[in-house]
Parts: C-alpha cells; structure tokens; sequence
C-alpha cells in the first residue's frame, strides 16, 4: 500500500513517462515520501509488536498450561497425602507471605512467595474446551491483560441429563460453535461468560470498537472516552457486552480496568468481581498481580465464612456460605431476575472444584481444622471423596478477632462503624483508633492483630455478630449492583437488556423453590438457622437444619 502511494507521488516527475503540463513540485515531492516512509515504517513496528506479543502471550498461556498440569493435584491434593493432616497444617500455619508482601511490590510471577503460589485458583481443564474459549480472547483483537470464564456455562450447575440437544436448540444458542462447548455444557446449551481486565480501557474501546462495533450499543456513537468514562464512572467499574457470537459461540464478556478489579480483590470494595472470583473460574489469561491479589480474596472470603459459622459444620456449609456473599446484597436475589437455587446448585455440582480452591488455604489458617482427617490422607480425596467432610473452627475470641482486623480494609471499615454504633464509642475515640489501624496497613500484616476492640466483636453473640456482617455484605454489594445493573441499559441497549431480564424471568419461574424453602448461602438462609436454634444452628446446603 506505502509502495503504491510512492508511485503515485513520482506521477509528474520527469523522465517517469508521465507527461506533465505543470513543472515538478520537488519540494512537495520530498515530504510526500518522507510521509510515506515514515508511515511505512510505523506499521511495520506495529506489526512487529504485535507479532511479539502475541508470541509472548502463546508462549505464557503454554507455560501456565505446562503447570497446571504439571501441579493439578500438588496444590489441593499433595498436602493432603501426608501422614498426618494435623501434621501438614503445624508445617504450614506461617502464612509469610500475607505478613511480608503487598500486592504493589509483585510485578512478574518470579515475585510470587513461589512457584506453586495460586495455582489452587487455577480449576482442571479440558484442553480442548480451553483453546476454543482462548480462541475468543484472540479473536477480540484488542489488548487483554487477564481474562477468566465463569458461570454455567463453564461450570455445569447440574447433573448431566444424558440428552443431547438438536441441531436447531443449539443453534439457537451458539450458532457454529465447536463440538467440545456442546459436550461440556451437557446437552443444555447456554451463554458463556467473560470477564477482561485491561490496562487501559479507553485504548481497548478505541480498537475494539474499531474491530467489532457490533458489539456495542449506540453509546459508541459518541466514541471510546465517553465508553470508558461510563465504564469507570459508574456501578462496579465495569463494561457488558452480552449476546455477542465470537467464533460461533455466543458469549458475554465484561471489561474492567486491572486496577479496578485489583483494588476489588483486596479491599473489597464493591465485592463485585471480588465475589465472582470467590468460586472457581476458568482462568484463561493469568496476571501475577491479580494472581496475588486474588489470593488475599479467597482468605478473606474464608475468614468472612468463618464468623458467620458456627464451631463445627461441613464443607457444604462452608462453600455455601462463601458462594452466597456476592449474591447477598444483590437485588436480583429479592426480584423474579434469577434463579433462587443459585447457590445449591453452584456448590452442589462443583465441590470438587471448591476444595481445588479453598482446601490449601484452609490448611494455612490456624483456627480452623478438619475433623474427619481419614478421607485426606488420600492423594486425590479432592477429586474422589463424595461426602463433605466436617470441620471445627477454634472460638477463641484473640483468633478471632485477629481474623477480624484482618478483613479487607473497605469491608472492615464498614463493620467497624457497626459496632460503633452499638457499642456506644465517642467519635473521637473511634477516629483514632481508626488512625492507628490505617498506620498498621501501612507497615507490617505481622502487626494487623485484633486488639481489644476485635475482640469485642468476636465476642459479641453469635445471632448478632452474624446480623451486622450480613449487613455489611449489603452494604457493600447492594448500591454498586443496582446501578451496574441499570448501567446495562446504555451499555447493552434496550433489546439486549429486555432479552437478559427474560431469560432471567424465566430460570427463576422454572427453579422456584417450594413455599416455606429457604436457599442456603442466602440472606433467608442464614436468619432460619440463626433463628430457630441461636448460635449453633446452620443451614446445609440440602436446606436442612443442622446443630
């Protein structure tokens, strides 16, 4: 193309066998193929970075394929085939790394505490399945730092039906997608979903939209600053793109800055995306700073889980109430907008999963243990053991209040203001305690231990205690939710939307529970048991009480 613009500036220029009637314009002769050159030379750089980055990304995704498999069982299954898991958790119990390293100073996976760090967030995959879903992440053709797929789309959220669908049902869903989504979805074809977490959403939106502005509704008309203004601005930080077919598969995909989503992972401030990562993802595209932050996420959802619990319970009361805190201040959980069995059925079929993710982090807190250790002395009790085990949970108001300081710092805020209030504390007072958990943030994890008003808290009745961090949760979740709901409209348009809330409508018309029900994880979950029996009461996630 440069080579032709060339030609065409020679057009004139004698001795090139174009007459001329105009005497030649060296001057403008000279610019114009300085111009050309320069342009030439720009797009060939382009085209070479873009050559190295996605050799680099290639090149990544197979070394983080390698150790996945490679490790699939070393992070969840290797501890437990110890002698001893009493064992395994005295070795274990210094977690250095929250006492030593802030997410700021992780650049590259070589900064990670080790090699194996975070791996348990990372779930077995079918290799084929993942290639055709990494295929989207390509075929988007714009940069993506870190991207996971979620939902049921990836992650069944029933027992397989044995039926498989017509040409026409699945077309009606991905209209060429491969072979492998329609056996991994399970004869029962949905929309897969995406999160990317970019580096710069206003340069992703510019080329995104310049590549497939399909994708977007009429607000792109107004170009990518004021996309990436909404996207920032408003709700949780994030962008939908629902309904769209990518390589014949229909997909939604939501767009997030990293730091967004960084900050999220640690502080909890929205517990949007935060709340997602809480259950097993299908990583596709990892980033060693998200890696490290999502880590702090998932002990934070597992001490949030603790104090909600009460001294002995199951692994399906644990994961019950983990997958239940994103979806606690949700307002589609009080509307006709989504399914009310959500999160039996998400912890019911992916157990295995669940303990991929959470077992290696319970191994490392020190106040929790499990109380049937028989099942793990097994190499792969992860994959092979069908009864959830029982675990015991240390009271101990000092062990839980440590748990307590260490709560994510926007979530602990929230809590603390709680307990302000009901413990009667002067401002004054309450502002420089304040203070001087903030100076501890900013030192050293080792000084984050509960004082004396942590400990108050932990100490505070059990029915209470579990009250105000459901209170907290709500308040957390409630307001961005809403408007990142509503933020939908300009974001997807009005048919997309109304086509969302349908099919929406219609999961929770089909999976209603039956009167009198409650759903475990839930806000009404957790008022039943904490009602009917005081503080050692818990709902299992077959909705039966237990002591």
């Amino acid at each position: 193309m440069a080579v032709s613009r060339i030609a065409v500036a020679l057009r004139g220029r004698p001795g090139t066998g174009h007459a001329s009637s105009l005497p030649f314009d060296w001057a403008g002769f000279h610019t114009r193929f300085a111009s050309e050159c320069r342009l030439l030379a720009a797009r060939r750089k382009f085209a070479t970075t873009r050559r190295l980055r996605s050799a680099r990304s290639a090149e990544e995704d197979a070394r983080h394929s390698d150790g996945e498999t490679r490790s699939a069982a070393t992070q969840s299954s290797s501890a437990p085939a110890a002698a001893d898991a009493a064992d395994y958790n005295n070795n274990n119990n210094n977690n250095t790394w929250e006492d030593n390293l802030k997410v700021g100073n992780v650049e590259e996976f070589k900064d990670l505490p080790d090699m194996n760090f975070g791996l348990n967030q990372h779930m077995p995959f079918n290799e084929e399945f993942k290639k055709a879903l990494k295929t989207v992440i390509w075929q988007i053709r714009a940069p993506v730092r870190y991207a996971f797929a979620y939902g049921s789309g990836v992650f069944p959220q029933s027992k397989p039906c044995g039926r498989i669908p017509t040409q026409e049902e699945m077309r009606a869903v991905h209209p060429n997608a491969p072979s492998v989504v329609q056996k991994t979805q399970n004869g029962s074809p949905k929309m897969i979903d995406f999160i990317f977490a970019v580096s710069h959403t206003q340069h992703f939106h510019s080329l995104n939209m310049r590549y497939n502005r399909h994708h977007y509704s009429g607000l792109a008309s107004l170009g990518s600053a004021a996309v990436s203004r909404v996207q920032d601005k408003w709700g949780a930080g994030v962008y939908f793109h629902p309904y769209v077919v990518v390589n014949g598969i229909l997909i939604k995909y939501g767009v997030v800055h990293v730091d967004t989503l960084e900050k999220d992972l640690t502080d909890w401030e929205t517990l949007y995306l935060a709340g997602r990562l809480q259950k097993p993802v299908k990583i596709l595209r990892d980033d060693p700073k998200i890696r490290f932050a999502n880590q702090i996420n998932l002990v934070a959802a597992l001490r949030t889980a603790l104090l909600l619990l009460p001294p002995t319970f199951n692994e399906l009361d644990l994961y019950s109430v983990i997958a239940g805190i994103s979806y606690l201040g949700d307002p589609r959980m009080s509307l006709p907008a989504e399914n009310p069995r959500k999160v039996h059925n998400i912890v019911g079929n992916n157990l295995a999963n669940f303990r991929r993710l959470y077992s290696p982090l319970i191994d490392t807190l020190p106040n929790v243990t499990y109380a049937d250790r028989g099942p793990r002395r097994s190499p792969d009790w992860v994959f092979t053991e069908e009864t959830p085990l029982r675990l015991a949970q240390d009271m101990d108001p000092v062990k839980r209040g440590n748990m307590v300081r260490r709560l994510p710092k926007a979530f602990r805020s929230r809590l603390y203001f709680q307990y302000q209030r009901k413990f009667a504390i002067p401002q004054a007072d309450f502002e420089r305690m304040m203070a001087e958990s903030k100076a501890d943030d900013t030192t050293s994890f080792r000084r984050r231990e509960g004082g004396g008003f942590e400990r108050r808290i932990a100490q505070d009745d059990a029915v209470e205690l579990r009250s105000h961090v459901r209170t907290v949760i709500k308040q957390t979740i409630g307001w961005p939710s809403t408007t990142q709901s509503l933020k939908a409209v300009l974001t997807a348009g009005i048919p997309r939307t109304l086509r969302y809330l349908r099919e929406k409508y219609d999961k929770w018309r089909e999976a209603r529970p039956a009167k009198g029900t409650t759903e475990p994880g839930t806000e009404e979950g957790w008022k039943t048991g904490a009602s009917k029996k005081g503080s050692h009461q818990v709902v299992s996630s077959k909705g039966e009480e237990r002591n």
